[in-house]
């Protein structure tokens, strides 16, 4: 180990130095041959110039290069103390820079500093000999054309240069082509790379005829969409609907068809990213749902369709749920906003607007998908479009500081702009609905609606005071043609006559699910409320309203399943936890935490669950009251995952700060009393394992370290080789040998966020910032080992979990706010 170390820092300092005297010499001689001091030829001045061009060049592109290089000196120092404090030397290289640690082993180490690489830290080194010839007084070499001969140049610093360079030169053509896996038989470990940098992966001793080249089927099962939990209210409209005794709206990806009254789901997964809006034919039966630009993914293979890159539209069957058309590619530039079904002529055609700075307006013939008109609609925002049910190709679209009226006449788009006679003309027009009588009702950012006569593109009758901000739906009851409007800032719903007068029945929603974004109420159906807190509430306002979807409204990481229920707990940027029974698919309690929470895990035997925050803070949950029993805080960076010992008797927090901070749990989860803490990684802790018996844990970073840790004394275990036949209770760590195999060629060490193993199976699943969930054969230690991909969400995976009795894998995504629940089923035999 001793003499490896001295190796590491051999090559390490070599490869530094031929980089600083690149970058000398190209100053250097520079400077020679401006002068003419050197007394070179022409000839070789010219050549001096492209051979400094060529090295500068070479110096920028090897940015990676030196990035990877920092965090192995960071490695070496740390290697370096621990060394230190084994064996009493007066100096490890006699010939080579000496680098200490400033602080003793167990004391606090100052504050590191930043590096170029993202969350990637270097505590500052103090020199304690210099090296026998530096950069400034080294021997010159006579011409540039003899670098080509070694034995020309001048001293053995400038040889071992010389080395170093071809050595850099490797790693460099290394790094511009693929870096495949390397196994090493003799010390029984699998070398993968990570944006250029190794990673070493030790084998089981046990383990026979490994080769990088073997390749791995996919597993005998596959994962099945069963559920969503989660709504798109907090930025969309018109997106909720009665649809033939089911609710139809979106979430990420996916179109969700779910039935109330059995508490079931069907999902439309045609769409390839964010689903943005949703119209229903007139016959109740086809439906059209518009979609952003996807997002080009590295980890395809295959060309990709028109459809998976440029935003567009589908049409398809609410029963079969086929895709009949797919509208508009190459028509839209950054995504659809609005979409309208034409009601005079039976729904054959489909109005769209896109969301590009002209907002242009598209009409098609929904039949033949082919494009009728289009023209440019407004440089601001369109918030609602529709066509007016009574008057034939006359078509409305409102946003901000306008209603515009469109006549469809001859394949042309013509408009008139509404006049806000003898009323003041709002910000922002936000909302669209039509009378039994023809006019057009718009509800707008002051809270008034305004009543345009049908015909007329001129303000009638308008009601100012009707909700206090802005109102964002209105619904024309179908059966008594009473009407209801929505306030996002109140939390109100009116109910107003056909006249517009008030009837005196109000109501207002619970804080804890926002303002009202969409109200939607069906032929005999109860009233739908979508709220801006991304929940669903159903029921009559004269009686109650209950929640049929909820979800979080931000950024979502923490996921940790109940270690002996159908249960799981999710937090969230939005400071909410939710637990979820994922049987009766609903919310069984929420709480509000302090800060945004980021992590979380049950304790064996679930009786508590600790949830790690943003702040450093993490809280203890008994899961029967509710209560939080205990609070902490450690250091003030993010705590990345938390994880308890097997036997509950200890827990670790893995933080932003590069520690892992170890507890003593006592009272059935109720105390915690921390009993050190392991420093030695460079970034941030990003997963954590312990093993079976409770004594090591295994942790990963941010710069693609894997360390092992004593548990209590959170030391380090120097020899990870010694640990390569531990059992392990849990499989958190994307770097280990038994994941080498979830990395696709080229990952650049983000694009797996999490993994876990089933507990029974021998199943592995990993999450990715492609927006897929993907499903291995268990240990996955084989580089080509080939998975089942699943796609719904329309962000980077952040989360994946097996329920206790491996029976679902439920994920969660990071921009798209959802949960989904996968069911594990028998793959098809083709």
């Amino acid at each position: 180990m001793y003499l490896a170390v001295e190796h590491q820092i051999d090559d390490v300092f070599h490869t530094a130095s031929a980089l600083k005297v690149k970058m000398d010499e190209s100053t250097d001689f520079s400077s020679s041959i401006a002068n003419g001091v050197d007394g070179l030829l022409r000839q070789d001045q010219v050549e001096v110039c492209e051979r400094v061009t060529y090295l500068e060049k070479k110096v920028r592109v090897q940015e990676d290069e030196i990035v990877c290089l920092k965090s192995a000196v960071a490695d070496i120092l740390r290697r370096l103390n621990q060394v230190e404090a084994e064996k009493a030397q007066n100096s490890i290289l006699p010939t080579k820079p000496v680098f200490k640690s400033s602080t003793p082993h167990k004391t606090t180490p100052r504050t590191p500093r930043r590096t170029p690489l993202d969350n990637v830290y270097v505590t500052p080194p103090t020199r304690h000999s210099t090296p026998p010839s530096s950069a400034k007084s080294r021997t010159p070499i006579k011409k540039w054309g003899s670098m080509t001969n070694s034995t020309e140049l001048n001293g053995s610093h400038n040889v071992r240069r010389s080395v170093s360079q071809t050595n850099l030169l490797s790693r460099s053509q290394q790094k511009q082509g693929s870096k495949d896996p390397q196994w090493n038989s003799e010390e029984g470990n699998l070398r993968i790379y990570l944006r250029g940098r190794p990673v070493s992966l030790y084998a089981p001793s046990d383990l026979s005829d490994y080769s990088v080249d073997k390749e791995v089927t996919t597993p005998d099962q596959k994962l099945q969409l069963e559920y969503v939990f989660g709504y798109r209210g907090r930025d969309c409209r018109s997106n909720l609907y009665y649809l033939n005794g089911e609710v139809i709206y979106f979430c990420a990806g996916v179109v969700v068809l779910h039935n109330p009254e059995e508490q079931t789901q069907r999902h439309y997964l045609g769409h390839t990213d964010d689903v943005k809006c949703l119209a229903i034919h007139p016959d109740k039966v086809r439906v059209a749902t518009g979609q952003v630009a996807g997002h080009d993914r590295k980890d395809s293979k295959k060309k990709k369709e028109e459809s998976d890159k440029k935003p567009h539209v589908r049409i398809w069957h609410s029963t079969s749920l086929n895709t009949l058309h797919v509208i508009g590619i190459g028509d839209f530039d950054r995504s659809v906003c609005c979409l309208s079904f034409s009601k005079q002529d039976g729904g054959a055609k489909l109005c769209v607007v896109d969301e590009s700075n002209e907002h242009e307006l598209f009409v098609y013939d929904v039949e033949k998908g082919r494009k009728l008109a289009n023209t440019k609609g407004s440089q601001d925002p369109v918030l609602a479009v529709e066509f007016h049910p009574s008057e034939p190709n006359s078509i409305i679209d409102v946003g901000k500081g306008h209603i515009q009226f469109w006549t469809l006449e001859s394949g042309k788009l013509t408009k008139k702009s509404g006049v806000f006679d003898k009323v003041d003309k709002p910000k922002y027009m936000l909302c669209i609905a039509f009378a039994e009588n023809g006019d057009v009702i718009t509800g707008d950012s002051n809270g008034s609606i305004i009543v345009w006569p049908k015909g007329s593109t001129k303000a009638g009758q308008a009601i100012t005071g009707a909700h206090e901000g802005g109102i964002f739906s209105i619904c024309v009851d179908p059966e008594d043609g009473t009407i209801l409007t929505g306030g996002g800032k109140d939390r109100k719903i009116v109910q107003w006559d056909s006249s517009y007068q008030r009837t005196g029945l109000t109501k207002e929603i619970g804080e804890e699910y926002g303002g009202v974004r969409m109200i939607s109420k069906g032929q005999g159906g109860p009233t739908l409320i979508g709220t801006t807190k991304n929940a669903i509430l159903c029921g009559s306002l004269d009686l109650e309203l209950q929640p049929l979807v909820q979800g979080h409204i931000d950024e979502l990481w923490g996921l940790a399943c109940h270690p002996s229920q159908q249960q799981f707990l999710t937090a969230g940027s939005d400071k909410m936890i939710h637990m979820w029974d994922s049987t009766a698919k609903t919310a069984v309690w929420s709480l509000e935490l302090p800060d945004p929470g980021h992590s979380c895990c049950f304790s064996p035997d679930g009786s508590a669950v600790v949830v790690g925050m943003e702040t450093g803070r993490w809280v203890a949950i008994d899961t029967s009251t509710h209560n939080i029993v205990a609070e902490h805080t450690d250091g003030n960076e993010q705590i990345e995952c938390c994880l308890f010992s097997p036997d509950g008797s200890h827990l670790a927090l893995g933080s932003r700060d590069n520690y892992i901070y170890v507890y003593d749990v006592k009272e059935g989860g109720q105390k915690y009393n921390r009993i050190g803490r392991c420093h030695g990684h460079s970034s941030f802790i990003t997963h954590i394992d312990w093993s079976a018996d409770g004594k090591y844990i295994c942790s990963n970073s941010g710069d693609y370290e894997v360390l092992f840790w004593n548990v209590p004394s959170c030391e380090q275990e120097t020899s990870s080789s010694s640990l390569r036949d531990v059992e392990w209770a849990s499989q958190n760590c994307t770097l280990s040998f038994a994941t080498a195999g979830i990395w696709p060629r080229g990952a650049d060490g983000t694009d797996i966020n999490n993994c876990a193993k089933a507990h029974k199976k021998p199943l592995l699943v990993s999450a990715d910032d492609f927006g897929k969930v993907n499903l291995f054969k268990y240990p996955c230690s084989q580089p080509k080992t080939k998975c089942q991909s699943f796609k719904a969400h329309s962000s980077h995976v952040t989360n994946v979990a097996f329920l206790f009795d491996d029976s679902r894998v439920l994920s969660t995504g990071g921009n798209d706010m959802s949960v989904m629940q996968w069911q594990i089923v028998a793959a098809d035999n083709d």
